[in-house]
């Protein structure tokens, strides 16, 4: 659903506006590749659901050369009520980068709200170069105009302290301290006892989280909450770069629009077979232009990985 930096940008400024139109709270974000979560309070979850996918759909196909609908027909969603139900829903979708294994700590995967909260108490404060206000619109779903009370980033980037509910989140952590060590803390027994504690209702867990996402492995994820980053491995995003930018001018005319949708899915599955050859006998490094040699040299890829990167 996301190929680039440049999609994770409008995947998170569609969801803003979203928000912002319906009035909802939105509490954290998170945004992988193939998904994202989002815990919020609304009074009509189909309507922000709506206008979140549609907007970015648009975006997607237009930019990619593709039709129909993105994603999942329906929208996977979990109610949760009372503070530690809340806060460990909070818990999983603001770590993960973490559990997906693509960063140390939560705070090292940019792609979600966890650096948003005690941004003072944490040493977060450097405010980011600002968009000059004429070029907001260029990133912003349908070229709406972004409302003044947002700011947005040079690289495009509505600020998520701006459209994230910070106050009260850091209600529900109450302190700095206590935010660490619930982004830090190890999922055990005790985090569901908590929970059984509070109400009836089944407690969240990462089963609970993830259920919705087709490939997922809960080992793996609560592995990744020891902060283990398999650095040999490339990322989606990695994959994807490779594919746009290099392999897919072999197959496409140069007047032609470089993208994997324009390709039959039997072209689609030849791209990844010469993809799949060339990263098994190493020769990933030789064709690659020289500002990528750096990022690919010696990763690999997983056969799973290409296919999900060429929608097969």
């Amino acid at each position: 659903m996301y190929r680039d930096e440049e999609d994770l940008i409008m995947g998170f400024n569609c969801l803003a506006f979203a928000v912002l139109e319906t009035e909802t709270r939105l509490l954290g974000e998170g945004f992988m590749t193939t998904h994202n979560h989002k815990l919020v309070q609304t009074d009509n979850v189909v309507a922000l659901s709506q206008k979140d996918r549609y907007a970015y759909s648009r975006y997607f196909n237009a930019k990619y050369s593709r039709k129909g609908r993105l994603g999942e027909k329906y929208v996977f969603e979990v109610e949760v009520t009372g503070i530690h139900h809340t806060t460990v829903a909070l818990n999983y979708v603001l770590r993960q980068g973490l559990h997906h294994g693509l960063a140390a700590t939560p705070f090292g995967y940019p792609h979600c709200s966890v650096n948003s909260f005690f941004r003072k108490d944490l040493g977060k404060v450097l405010a980011p170069e600002l968009i000059a206000d004429a070029n907001r619109y260029k990133y912003t779903p349908n070229r709406k105009a972004l409302p003044s009370c947002c700011r947005m980033a040079s690289n495009g980037l509505i600020l998520r302290e701006d459209i994230v509910d910070t106050a009260y989140v850091e209600e529900l952590y109450v302190t700095p301290r206590n935010f660490l060590f619930q982004m830090n803390r190890i999922t055990d027994e005790k985090v569901v006892q908590e929970q059984k504690e509070e109400n009836s209702l089944p407690p969240v867990t990462i089963e609970t989280i993830e259920r919705g996402v087709s490939v997922f492995n809960v080992k793996d994820a609560l592995s990744g909450e020891l902060g283990r980053v398999d650095r040999s491995i490339l990322t989606d995003l990695d994959v994807c770069r490779i594919i746009d930018t290099v392999y897919l001018k072999r197959f496409l005319k140069e007047n032609e629009k470089q993208s994997i949708y324009c390709l039959s899915p039997e072209k689609r599955a030849e791209l990844g077979n010469m993809l799949w050859r060339d990263i098994e006998q190493r020769r990933l490094h030789s064709i690659m232009p020289s500002e990528m040699r750096s990022q690919v040299s010696g990763r690999k890829a997983s056969v799973a990985q290409i296919r999900r990167c060429l929608a097969l």
